[in-house]
């Protein structure tokens, strides 16, 4: 509905209702309506799913229309990145918000700093969805109640022009609200629990929930070592549960990223159950690391598991996990991820030790073999070091090439010393074009940083704590902040606007007419920042 119907349908409801409405303004309304886009998780779920759908679809005609989202681990982060991008680059297309089950454990859970291994409570990531929805509802009506200021200034001023420029701008504004790329971890239980978690992320907004195929009591960041992967059956049933809450909530074209961690996981909890030689279950076993046995050796409690006619014993750790083969991560990957693919997920999800391109083409090339249009989400992980790694890609590429390399070191090729030199300078060059290249050779769909304003939190907080605890106090804060927002045009400048002083202003004035006790008079501090 456009801005003019929105105001006659609320001029009708009033006119209905009668006297007892006379206090009630329709525009005043008209314009909360407008604000409020989304009245509850579940619209915002089935509109951000059209968008993902939307933009897969032209992934698929052409790569380099890949998209991307950062990691937000609070809803103001998400808002300022989602107002940033909006001020930048004019649209939010392609951009989307990704939510850290990392950053969840090492920042919202009620224990303190926990590390990435589900001990987090579970309700808190959908209560961060909501969260991070809110305060992107609340950019939307902030930024069109500054529209709507705007219009009664040009109306009082006689002005038809800007009047007119001022509701299409207020009829075509583009929302905050983009999908959220939500982390279930290993669903923090067995398929029951995850169709309930999911549930709740569905009703909180998120349109998309990414499910990895570790044990969910032994489950670890992917970043390091110790984990463990469960039988493909014990993961199908998961993507199943998710499925099924997609579809009861009415959210039909739900995504679900699929997540292997196979690629560094070298243990296994169970042995699959198999029926015949060849399916699935025989297929997992298969990569276990076993040696043949004899049946006069045979100790007590042993397991053991038969293969075309031979009795083999599974290496079986103290821990009572089972270990792979080295060497099979990249079969189980593709395993993974074809069996996924081929049992209703819809994105896939690789974790790799570190970002080669090569290396991930290498397995997608394999996946596509099976299912053409499998399409990957890849962690742009901060776990990389992203300088060393492309250094020592360079470096061997040259090495291969047989160019002189005297001058470079490469167990030193972190060093400051090689920034400017010619293969810093390609090193840099090959981590710019990283997602445009992947996203063309590799089949990533969705390029996202995990944990990254986690640590621009972190730095640019040391640099404020340097400067103003040391020589330059208050300049400490005024020359790196202050001045810095003002310059570039940073919204939160003015933070009282920002935290919705002024909202609350129009509402009060429309419950309260001339009596409205407002906050944005003559002497607020804030006017200072007008200019």
């Amino acid at each position: 509905m456009t801005y003019a119907s929105t105001i006659a349908q609320m001029r009708h409801s009033a006119d209905t209702a009668g006297a007892t409405w006379a206090g009630v303004d329709p525009v005043a309304a008209a314009r909360m309506r407008v604000q409020n886009r989304f009245p509850t998780g579940l619209d915002i779920a089935r509109y951000t799913a059209a968008i993902m759908r939307a933009d897969m679809a032209a992934y698929d005609a052409d790569p380099a229309a890949y998209t991307q989202s950062l990691g937000c681990w609070h809803g103001f982060i998400g808002q300022q990145k989602m107002i940033a991008i909006k001020k930048h680059f004019g649209t939010t297309k392609g951009r989307y918000l990704y939510l850290s089950g990392w950053m969840i454990a090492a920042l919202r859970s009620e224990f303190g700093p926990l590390p990435d291994q589900s001990m987090h409570e579970k309700t808190s990531v959908p209560a961060l969805i909501a969260e991070l929805y809110t305060f992107l509802r609340q950019a939307d009506a902030r930024e069109l109640g500054g529209l709507f200021g705007e219009l009664d200034a040009a109306k009082a001023a006689g002005d038809a022009v800007s009047t007119h420029r001022l509701l299409h701008a207020i009829d075509a504004h583009q929302t905050h609200v983009v999908p959220i790329i939500a982390d279930i971890d290993a669903g923090f239980g067995n398929a029951e629990a995850t169709y309930l978690l999911a549930k709740k992320m569905i009703e909180a907004g998120a349109c998309a929930i990414q499910v990895e195929n570790q044990v969910s009591d032994e489950k670890q960041c992917g970043h390091q070592d110790g984990k463990v992967t469960v039988p493909h059956e014990d993961f199908l049933q998961k993507i199943r549960a998710i499925r099924y809450a997609f579809l009861e909530l009415g959210v039909e074209d739900g995504i679900i990223v699929a997540r292997t961690d196979s690629l560094g996981a070298g243990l296994t909890k169970q042995i699959a159950f198999t029926r015949e030689p060849g399916d699935l279950g025989d297929q997992y076993n298969a990569f276990l690391d076993c040696e043949e046995v004899d049946p006069a050796d045979i100790g007590t409690g042993e397991v053991l598991v038969s293969r075309e006619g031979r009795l083999l014993r599974p290496r079986r750790l103290p821990s009572n996990l089972y270990q792979f083969r080295p060497g099979t991560g990249e079969d189980r990957c593709v395993l993974d991820c074809t069996t996924s693919l081929q049992n209703g997920a819809d994105l896939l999800w690789i974790e790799t030790e570190k970002p080669h391109i090569e290396q991930i083409a290498g397995m997608v090339d394999r996946i596509r073999a099976v299912v053409p249009d499998a399409k990957l989400v890849y962690n742009n992980s901060p776990s990389f070091n992203w300088t060393l790694n492309f250094r020592q890609q360079v470096f061997d590429a040259w090495q291969a090439e047989g160019r002189d390399l005297a001058a470079y070191d490469r167990a030193r090729l972190m060093s400051v010393d090689y920034d400017a030199t010619d293969l810093g300078v390609e090193a840099d060059e090959r981590i710019r074009t990283f997602q445009a290249d992947a996203a063309r050779r590799a089949g990533i769909f969705h390029h996202l940083i995990t944990l990254p304003t986690y640590h621009t939190a972190a730095l640019s907080t040391d640099n404020l704590a340097r400067r103003y605890f040391g020589e330059e106090g208050m300049l400490g804060y005024v020359r790196q902040v202050q001045r810095e927002e003002i310059r570039q045009g940073i919204a939160c400048v003015r933070h009282q606007n920002m935290a919705g002083s002024d909202l609350g202003d129009a509402h009060k004035e429309a419950f309260a007419g001339e009596a409205a006790l407002k906050a944005g008079g003559a002497h607020n501090t804030m006017n200072q920042f007008a200019a």
